[in-house]
């Protein structure tokens, strides 16, 4: 019999958070669909992070429901036990090990939901969910809920209305507990071991694949169950492509190579970006465009702390980078009708990060009703601005067309300013040069 590895207080804990805000209404919330090709091949299937988030359930197929106040309060529709099927794709706890390991109220097999989805639906005046990520559920649930609506039908209700679970869920992970920061911080300590080998292993000569499997190896070999994203290692300029993940070509000397990967680990992922010079050490050009990036970088993170606005860390970077275009000569004009005509997106196509956490793009508003939020303490994102010139573009100086640069790290805001959980991956320019190829 398979254990569950996280403590189930936990999951017990975040549902008691969102009890509050569920009164009167049921959260219900599926299972990613499990991907299978026409041949029969199986790919690593992952679980939907708000149903791991509030139960952690990881299998297929399922479907949690939540009804704060009622009893049963935490229902499950899970696949059977099955022993051929477990002989060929692997255990199944069932509905009595799912009650049993995972301490759910009342558990259903999968089959059941149609028949007793609306009973429970019933007692609830609104249902929250979110749409469009699952169409077989979504057909599924509107389906119950018209049942629902035929049982009260002398009510004097139509149908009962359903809100948008992205909004209360991506609100109730935004904020990192500790624990939630215990495993970030892990995610982000794998994924950075893991870069300072990529650099100890590049050299001329070796295959951008090569480079993953070195980031994939320290992945796993250090806990990671996958990686958060799909890797990028992108050498020359392959690096101005923002989601380059080829990853076939071989790393040449005199081009810089760009590495954005990150681990994940119990659901938590990093999110690193490194660019560093193939043979270890950067040319005066590619040196010039490095340090203009990084010096953003750093002050836009020396500028966190609780009380200002995200988007105020996006003018930011635009602002300085826009800066650096124009000492670069990449840009010429007056600055602000530079910024007016976005001329700098030529260059600086992204923001300036994103939340991060069991999601690397992770659930939570950057603005309420409108008007941006301000941060607060123990929330997390990526800081990683860019500048990416492409060989082709005749606009810019010869000297730097071909270069791509990207510096992103995973900041927690503190108390009074901000943590920088991946701080262990060099990023200065003589502490690249000591570690890189020196395997």
């Amino acid at each position: 019999m398979r254990k569950p590895t996280i403590d189930m207080n936990v999951f017990a804990q975040r549902r008691a958070n969102l009890a509050s805000k569920l009164q009167g209404a049921a959260l219900v919330v599926a299972s990613h669909p499990e991907y299978i090709r026409n041949d029969d091949v199986h790919y690593p299937y992952r679980q939907d992070s708000n149903l791991f988030y509030l139960t952690g359930w990881e299998e297929p197929e399922s479907v949690f429901i939540f009804r704060p106040g009622l009893k049963p309060e935490t229902v499950m529709f899970v696949r059977r036990r099955d022993p051929e099927r477990e002989t060929w794709d692997g255990f199944r706890y069932g509905p009595e090990g799912c009650e049993r390991e995972f301490k759910i109220e009342k558990c259903y097999p999968i089959d059941e939901f149609a028949k007793e989805a609306p009973k429970l639906l019933k007692e609830v005046d609104s249902v929250y969910y979110r749409q469009f990520k699952n169409q077989a559920m979504d057909t599924k649930l509107s389906e119950a809920m018209q049942e629902v609506e035929r049982m009260k039908s002398r009510s004097g209700y139509g149908m009962m209305p359903m809100h948008d679970a992205d909004i209360l869920l991506g609100e109730a992970r935004l904020v990192k507990s500790e624990y939630e920061l215990i495993q970030l911080r892990e995610a982000c300590e794998i994924s950075a071991q893991a870069h300072l080998a990529a650099m100890r292993f590049t050299r001329p000569g070796v295959n951008e694949r090569h480079i993953q499997g070195v980031l994939a190896h320290q992945f796993y070999m250090r806990g990671s169950a996958r990686e958060g994203y799909n890797f990028i290692v992108a050498s020359g300029n392959s690096a101005t492509t923002l989601h380059y993940n080829f990853n076939d070509q071989v790393c040449k000397d005199g081009d810089l190579l760009l590495i954005d990967a990150g681990a994940e680990y119990n659901y938590y992922t990093g999110d690193i970006t490194r660019t560093f010079p193939v043979n270890g050490k950067f040319t005066d050009e590619q040196g010039r465009v490095y340090e203009a990036v990084l010096n953003v970088q750093k002050r836009i993170i020396d500028f966190i702390k609780p009380g200002i606005f995200f988007k105020d860390l996006h003018e930011m970077g635009t602002s300085l980078l826009t800066d650096a275009m124009l000492e670069l000569g990449l840009l010429s004009g007056r600055k602000d009708d530079l910024i007016q005509a976005l001329a700098q997106k030529k260059y600086y196509p992204h923001g300036i990060g994103h939340w991060l956490g069991m999601d690397v793009h992770d659930a939570g508003m950057y603005a309420i009703k409108g008007e941006p939020r301000p941060i607060e303490a123990n929330m997390c994102f990526t800081i990683e601005p860019g500048l990416y010139i492409p060989a082709d573009d005749s606009s810019a100086p010869q000297k730097y067309r071909g270069i791509g640069i990207r510096i992103e790290d995973n900041i927690r805001v503190t108390s009074n300013g901000s943590e920088n959980m991946t701080s262990s991956v060099p990023k200065e320019i003589t502490d690249i040069e000591q570690v890189v190829g020196k395997s």
